[in-house]
């Protein structure tokens, strides 16, 4: 396996060569069309192939798709045979014990020097990255195939950029991933969400009522695409962790007409300037949670110049309802963390982050217990750390091996919780797109302890809440408590806990509360763990329920934990619901689109596998 690629170009071979690449020649527009093919190819099983898009209607450049969008290519694009040996690397730095004696020096010298090989260098000669430029009135945003995602988004929106800026006080470095609306042929928006090191630089300016000069690179190698995505520590330089997984250093450039620096090797280069205090309204976004995050106020990016290859290649990205592409880089980001987080808490084995928790929303961890509480421990050091502390869901257990069967570890937590001792509520930061909190940036949390108890804790409790009816008597029963009550299935009978799937219909002023009520005063409450969901949700599909539950419940607010009765409420809010924030829609791709890709995938076998 190739271990680093120059550019996106070597990069793009060797997917051919390996039978990951699908060229698409037929004519296909970047609006909605580039993304409801890469939408179906990104959920065949196992993430399907990259899209290579040669004729983009209205634009002389490519547009890649779907590059990191399975195990074997995101290891392809990181050079690595699995994403644990990427990791192993990076715990040998982090396990170095510093030399005691002037021998140990001796023998760590050549080691330390292999590491500085890694430090990005400056390139020589004319970066290709340069080869065409356009400047002043030569700038045209629209040029480029810039992806319209989804029909409710506000404009077309660069999916995959990589944006450095310079701190103000300390001249560190930072590369970024924010997507950028484009609002005219030399101005977008900078989607700086308020936690993000990008954004930390431009409150500098701000208070130093500065201008702030910004560059943004698209189409550069896999490995620095995928570093501008990773939780780097604040004032740690990306390109640094890019070298460091490409085993090679990256090559940077000097920009046209702003003073930074960007990888040479690129294929566009946008420059300009963000000016303080100037924002403008950017959004709706189909975004990774699969709902649309809404409008906002953003700063504004004014673009200088726009330099590229003469064979550029665009690449870009598309995110919604999972999977798609960003859970492998998600996963990428899992397994490399791993040794970061255990120099934290060394009592962690592993963890695993469900693509239906959407990344941020819910985090499993298996943990080497020690002493009473140490969940707790655990917990509280999660919501502690760095870009863990926006996890909205906490489960602890001690088998790792669970983590790696979901089945098996959904089975564990039924039978093993204690709904009354096992389970914590508390409050702390959200990610910015964390929709079902009363306010945004932050809320309730949950924590649920599924871990063997040992000496010095009680016993679990032996209840049970587990009723007999099958999912026709539920149904019948349910329709007889309240006639938008439209389906019930039971699911996991198996377990000790089992748990009850509803379907509501919110009408005729019939609000969250009024079915949580129904359900807890009514003799069908210990029939199980009962999940409510709106009248549309496929109770038989699980990946849609967890995905609506991680999504759509303030812990605080939507649960309802009782001596034998437990209710989660994963419906839509509202104002009748008092949440009285705008709730988003699901991402939905239109019909006639739909119908267009039908028949432009006629004699496309590969995509229908």
């Amino acid at each position: 396996m190739k271990i680093n690629y120059r550019n996106i170009h070597e990069f793009i071979d060797e997917l051919e060569r390996s039978d990951e690449l699908i060229r698409f020649q037929e004519p296909v527009s970047s609006r909605l069309e580039i993304t409801e093919i890469t939408d179906r190819m990104s959920k065949l099983p196992g993430g399907g192939k990259a899209i290579l898009f040669e004729n983009v209607k209205d634009s002389e450049f490519p547009v890649l798709m779907n590059q990191f969008g399975s195990e074997k290519r995101i290891n392809m694009a990181l050079g690595s045979e699995s994403l644990d040996e990427l990791a192993g690397r990076l715990q040998a730095i982090i396990n170095m014990k510093p030399p005691k004696s002037f021998m140990e020096k001796i023998r760590l010298l050549p080691e330390l020097l292999k590491y500085s090989r890694f430090l990005p260098r400056t390139h020589k000669g004319k970066a290709p990255c340069q080869e065409v430029i356009l400047k002043g009135g030569d700038v045209d945003l629209t040029k480029l195939p810039v992806l319209f995602c989804w029909p409710d988004d506000g404009g077309p929106f660069v999916t995959l950029p990589v944006v450095f800026t310079k701190g103000l006080s300390d001249g560190k470095r930072n590369a970024g991933m924010y997507r950028m609306q484009i609002f005219d042929r030399n101005t977008t928006g900078m989607h700086w969400h308020i936690h993000k090191d990008g954004a930390h630089h431009y409150h500098e300016y701000i208070k130093a009522g500065k201008r702030m000069e910004v560059a943004v690179a698209i189409g550069t190698d896999p490995a620095v695409t995928y570093s501008a995505t990773a939780p780097m520590p604040r004032g740690i330089d990306e390109m640094l962790l890019a070298g460091f997984i490409r085993r090679a250093p990256v090559r940077m450039a000097k920009c046209v007409t702003v003073d930074l620096e960007v990888p040479a090797e690129a294929e566009f280069i946008i420059e300009g300037y963000v000016d303080p205090g100037e924002r403008r309204v950017e959004g709706p976004f189909g975004d990774h949670t699969g709902y649309y995050s809404l409008k906002g106020d953003y700063p504004v990016f004014h673009v200088t110049a726009i330099t590229h290859r003469k064979n550029a290649v665009y690449s870009a990205t598309i995110v919604g309802k999972p999977p798609m592409e960003d859970c492998y880089m998600a996963l990428a980001t899992e397994r490399l963390f791993l040794p970061m987080i255990k120099t934290v808490l060394p009592e962690i084995k592993d963890y695993m982050l469900p693509w239906e928790g959407v990344f941020h929303n819910i985090a499993v961890i298996a943990i080497d217990k020690e002493f009473p509480h140490h969940a707790g421990k655990v917990m509280n050091g999660m919501w502690g750390s760095g870009q863990m502390s926006f996890a909205k869901i906490l489960v602890m257990i001690d088998d790792e091996k669970l983590l790696y069967d979901r089945g098996r570890l959904i089975r564990h937590i039924l039978d093993t919780i204690d709904f009354h001792d096992d389970v914590t509520l508390t409050k702390g930061i959200l990610d910015v797109l964390d929709h079902s909190a009363e306010k945004p940036l932050y809320g309730s949390k949950l924590g649920i302890d599924a871990t063997a108890r040992i000496a010095g804790e009680e016993p679990r409790s032996e209840e049970a809440i587990h009723g007999s009816m099958n999912s026709s008597a539920l149904s019948h029963e349910f329709s007889q408590l309240d006639e938008n009550f439209t389906c019930a299935a039971s699911a996991l009978d198996e377990c000790r806990n089992r748990v009850i799937l509803l379907n509501a219909k919110k009408a005729g002023g019939k609000n969250s509360q009024f079915f949580i009520n129904r359900i807890r005063n009514s003799s069908l409450k210990n029939q199980g763990i009962f999940v409510i969901l709106d009248s549309d949700i496929d109770l038989k599909n699980y990946s849609v329920v967890l995905w609506k539950i991680f999504n759509n419940v303030d812990p605080s607010r939507d649960m309802v934990f009782e001596k034998d009765c437990v209710i989660i409420d994963a419906t839509k809010k509202g104002i009748a619901d008092g949440h009285s924030r705008e709730w988003p829609d699901d991402i939905e791709m239109s019909e006639d689109v739909k119908k267009k890709v039908d028949g432009m995938l006629t004699g496309h076998p590969e995509f229908f596998m």
